[in-house]
């Protein structure tokens, strides 16, 4: 059995954000830049099972929405 690796992020500068529609409630999981606040988009996020895989794939303990 392999075992799985972590991806690796930079943690000094990027923020874990997933961000939310109020209309659809569509998830998109990326990361915003601290000085710029620019999101980059890493991947649609299909339900809270799926969500619980990308905190584990990148070590996130913590992650905050925006809307």
């Amino acid at each position: 059995m392999f075992k799985k690796k972590r991806v690796e992020w930079d943690k000094e500068n990027l923020i874990p954000i997933i961000q939310q529609s109020i209309c659809t409630g569509e998830m998109v999981f990326g990361f915003k830049d601290k000085k710029t606040n620019k999101f980059q988009e890493v991947c649609l996020v299909a339900d809270n099972n799926e969500l619980e895989k990308i905190k584990e794939k990148y070590g996130i303990l913590d992650l905050k929405k925006e809307y």
